[in-house]
């Protein structure tokens, strides 16, 4: 074994230079390990992205909508988005807000086009965000 090792060392002093063919699998395995470790947190990471977005414009959607209150004498009957946005409201592409309102209080939904089938929901009585899968 001792006559081997000191062969291949011979012949990489002699001017053989280079990576034998194990050195050179065992590097791909090592990057096929964490490519397989990295891809799947990196898609979980743009997912998170858009349900933060669509967060956002419901809090934002909401400063907006308290905003329009406070111009009608604290009532929201027959607020809509166009209504959001004359108040500040600037959405973000990719997510669709919808405003549902009642005289006290109003429902916003939020929607983003990446993530299928994921509602997020603010309710002015609550004032909490909450998501249906």
């Amino acid at each position: 074994m001792q006559a081997r090792i000191r062969e291949v060392m011979d012949k990489r002093e002699n001017g053989e230079k280079g990576f034998t063919l194990i050195e050179l699998l065992v590097v791909i395995i090592i990057i096929g390990i964490l490519a397989a470790i990295a891809i799947p947190a990196f898609l979980n990471q743009r997912e998170k992205g858009w349900a933060a977005q669509v967060e956002s414009d419901l809090k934002n959607a909401a400063i907006a909508a308290e905003s329009y209150a406070v111009d009608k004498n604290g009532v929201y009957t027959d607020m809509e988005l166009a209504d959001l946005t004359a108040n500040g409201f600037t959405g973000t592409a990719g997510v669709t807000v919808t405003v549902a309102a009642n005289t006290n209080d109003y429902t916003l939904t939020g929607v983003h086009a990446n993530l299928a089938g994921d509602t997020w929901t603010y309710t002015s009585t609550t004032g909490k965000i909450t998501k249906t899968p």
